[in-house]
C-alpha cells in the first residue's frame, strides 16, 4: 500500500500569504517524512484551499487565473506537486465560466465545481455550467488531457485529501491523508477459503495500516498547530495487476467486471471499509476509475463495463464517474443529463459523488486511446448513453432531492 497524498487544507490569503504556505508545506514533510521511516511511500505533497468566494478575502472570478498562477508558483517553491482551488459555487454563476482559464494557466492546479448539495438540490444551472467547463476543458490540450485536472461535485463536502474533489472548509489549517490501497484488497483475497476469511483480513489490514498513519500524522499535526482530519482509505487502484480493484472485484469469483455479480463483489469492499474502524475523512469507498485501472480500462474497452454500469455502483459503493474517456463531440447538453443523474444518486442516497469526465478531441466511441502517463492505462472511447434534456428538467431551476427514508 502507498499513500496517494499528503495533502494540507489552507486559505492562502489573497494576496497570497508566503509564510502560510510555507508553514504547512513544512508540516506535510515532516509527516512524509516520519511515513516513510516506517515504510510507507508517499507520492505526493498536496494543498487544498476554500473556494474562492469563500477565502477570508473573497477572489473574484477575474482574478482566479492570476491566483492560480500565483499559488502554483508559491507551491512549487515550497516543494507542494498539486494545488487544488476550492470549487465554483451554484450561488456564483460567474466562478464557473473562468475555470477553463485557470487550467490553461497552469499545469498542477486542480479545481472543481459543485452542481447539487443536499439543502439546495440540484441548480440546473450549475450541472449545465460545469459541463459547459468539461466541453471546453478538453480543448485545452490536442488529448483533452487537462479534464484529469477538474470535477464536478455532488454532495461532497470539505476535507477529502483526493483530487480534484478536495476543499477547505475555511477554518484552522488541517491534514489528511489518502491512501492508494487497491492491492491490500488483492492480497486478502490471495487463497483465502471463505468470504468469512477474505473479510477479516481486509479489514484487519486496513485497521492496521489506518492505526500506523493516524498515530504518525496525528503526532505531525499537534506539533504544527493543525487538525488531523483523517484518512480517506479509499481502496484507490494503479495501473498494475496487483494494484488493481478490478483484480480483486474479479478475484471473487465474477467472470468480469460489469457482468453480473459484480455489485455484490464492489459492495462486499465497501462493507468492508465500512466495517474497519478509523478516524476517517473524505469517501472512504470504492473507486473506480476507469483510465486509472488497467482491468478496468480492460473491460470498458471490450464494451463490458459501461457508464450504466458505473451509475449502477454509484448507488451501491462506488464515489461516482471518474476518468470516463467520452466522445470528442459528445456536446455540453448531453453532458449535462448525466451529471444530473449522478447528481440524483448523490442526493437521494446521500453519498457523495463525482464526475471527472473526458472527451477526446476527435475520438468517437471504440476509438483506442493511450497517454503519455503512467497513472493511466490504455483503453477504448466509451459510449454516452446520453440526449440533451427537454421540458422541466431543460430549465435552469433547481430539482430538489431528498434522501430516501429508511
Amino acid at each position: 500500500m502507498k499513500i496517494r497524498a499528503l495533502t494540507g487544507f489552507l486559505d492562502p490569503g489573497w494576496p497570497l500569504k508566503p509564510k502560510a504556505i510555507a508553514d504547512i508545506a513544512a508540516c506535510l514533510m515532516a509527516c512524509r517524512d516520519r511515513l516513510q521511516d516506517i515504510g510507507y511511500q508517499v507520492q505526493t505533497l498536496r494543498l487544498a484551499t476554500p473556494p474562492p468566494a469563500e477565502m477570508a478575502h473573497p477572489v473574484p472570478p477575474d482574478d482566479r487565473p492570476e491566483l492560480a498562477r500565483n499559488l502554483e508558483a508559491e507551491c512549487f517553491v515550497h516543494g507542494l506537486d498539486y494545488t487544488a482551488i476550492g470549487p465554483a459555487l451554484p450561488s456564483e454563476p460567474d466562478g464557473y465560466p473562468i475555470i477553463p482559464q485557470m487550467l490553461a494557466a497552469t499545469e498542477n492546479i486542480f479545481t472543481s465545481g459543485i452542481f447539487a448539495e443536499p439543502e439546495n438540490g440540484i441548480s440546473l444551472q450549475a450541472a449545465r455550467a460545469c459541463a459547459q467547463t468539461i466541453h471546453e476543458v478538453s480543448t485545452i490540450t490536442a488529448n483533452g488531457f487537462a479534464n484529469l485536472r477538474f470535477a464536478s461535485l455532488a454532495n461532497v463536502q470539505a476535507g477529502s485529501p483526493f483530487f480534484p474533489a478536495a476543499y477547505h472548509d475555511g477554518g484552522t489549517p488541517a491534514l489528511a491523508i489518502a491512501t492508494e490501497s487497491a492491492d491490500i484488497a488483492v492480497e486478502a483475497l490471495q487463497d483465502a477459503q471463505s468470504l468469512i476469511t477474505a473479510r477479516r483480513r481486509l479489514v484487519l489490514a486496513i485497521e492496521d495500516n489506518a492505526s500506523a498513519l493516524c498515530q504518525i500524522a496525528e503526532h505531525v499535526a499537534a506539533e504544527h498547530n493543525v487538525r488531523f482530519l483523517g484518512v480517506d482509505f479509499s481502496l484507490a487502484p494503479f495501473p498494475e495487476k496487483a494494484r488493481s480493484i478490478g483484480t480483486a472485484l474479479e478475484a471473487l469469483g465474477i467472470p468480469g467486471v460489469g457482468l453480473s455479480g459484480t455489485a455484490a463483489a464492489a459492495s462486499f469492499f465497501t462493507d468492508c471499509l465500512d466495517q474497519a474502524q478509523f478516524p476517517r475523512t473524505g469517501f472512504c469507498g470504492l473507486f473506480l476509475p476507469v483510465l486509472e485501472d488497467s482491468v478496468l480500462a480492460a473491460r470498458a474497452a471490450q464494451g463490458q463495463l459501461t457508464i450504466t454500469h458505473l451509475l449502477l455502483y454509484a448507488t451501491l459503493c462506488g464515489t461516482g464517474l471518474d476518468t470516463i474517456p467520452l466522445p470528442g463531440d459528445a456536446s455540453p447538453e448531453a453532458l449535462v443529463s448525466l451529471l444530473i443523474d449522478l447528481g440524483t444518486l448523490a442526493l437521494r442516497h446521500n453519498k457523495p459523488l463525482t464526475a471527472r469526465l473526458m472527451p477526446i478531441p476527435g475520438k468517437k466511441a471504440g476509438d483506442e486511446i493511450h497517454f503519455d502517463f503512467p497513472y493511466f492505462a490504455d483503453s477504448r472511447v466509451m459510449n454516452l448513453p446520453a440526449e440533451p434534456l427537454s421540458g422541466l428538467l431543460g430549465g435552469s431551476g433547481s430539482l430538489e432531492i431528498n434522501s430516501r427514508r429508511s
